[in-house]
């Protein structure tokens, strides 16, 4: 089980090599007034960017970060940047050598740690159900170079499968890619489909050679005082998922 330390991270558990370090920050542990309480880390919602800045400084104090976070413009595509190009317009980030921060920020959308058994190249990516399905995690996947089976994968704080409800023309693409997909979709109550965003990661995970996975089983939607929702709330913060080599 994933264990939270201060202020508000949480420490992925999977079986990483010591020197790959990772955090998850939560809502919990900033300067930022409601709606963005309190941790927020993004520029782009409309919250004081003084707040944002002092809540990135304390991020970075707590994890004693190498350098800043290479912090992407993330469009729900599949685009794959090494870290270090600060702005890059992309989802997922890499690196292969001390001295860099990957990071994506989420709130709902699915963020996906990456690294190989060796230690020697980490990813993150922003997957929600459009960079699923567009393939950012198999572009992830490829980035780094590695064979598959040498990689583990951390899935992070998504919308949950009793809270993704989405129309047919969603699952539709899904199925229509993948005929596997159907599995992970089920009628809600409204007439629409609620989707396991975490069943689909695992199945493109597992479909292009990466068996060990690990985390899941959060919602974004319903541990309100955990994480930032924009399904939940709309005017919100953004929390963010981190990796890198440690020198």
């Amino acid at each position: 089980m994933e264990r939270e330390t201060e202020p508000g991270i949480l420490v992925p558990d999977w079986p990483a090599p010591a020197w790959v370090r990772a955090a998850q920050s939560t809502r919990q542990g900033g300067v930022s007034k409601p709606p963005y309480a309190s941790l927020n880390l993004a520029e782009h919602t409309g919250d004081e960017p003084g707040a944002v800045a002092e809540n990135r400084r304390r991020l970075h104090r707590h994890l004693a970060l190498p350098a800043e976070p290479s912090w992407l413009q993330q469009v729900h595509g599949t685009a794959v940047v090494p870290a270090g190009a600060p702005g890059a317009r992309a989802d997922a980030s890499w690196c292969d050598r001390p001295g860099q921060v990957c990071v994506v920020m989420t709130a709902d959308c699915l963020p996906v740690l990456l690294c190989d058994t060796a230690g020697s190249v980490v990813a993150v990516a922003h997957a929600g159900w459009r960079g699923l399905l567009g393939g950012v995690l198999e572009a992830a996947v490829a980035a780094m170079q590695r064979p598959a089976g040498s990689l583990l994968a951390w899935l992070g704080p998504a919308i949950g499968p009793d809270a993704f409800e989405v129309g047919e023309e969603v699952r539709a693409q899904f199925v229509a890619a993948d005929a596997a997909a159907a599995q992970c979709f089920r009628p809600s109550p409204r007439g629409r489909w609620l989707a396991d965003l975490y069943a689909l990661a695992r199945q493109r995970l597992q479909r292009v050679g990466v068996e060990a996975i690990y985390g899941g089983g959060f919602c974004t939607v319903r541990q309100a005082e955990q994480f930032f929702s924009y399904r939940r709330d709309g005017r919100t913060g953004r929390m963010a998922t981190l990796i890198w080599l440690q020198d």
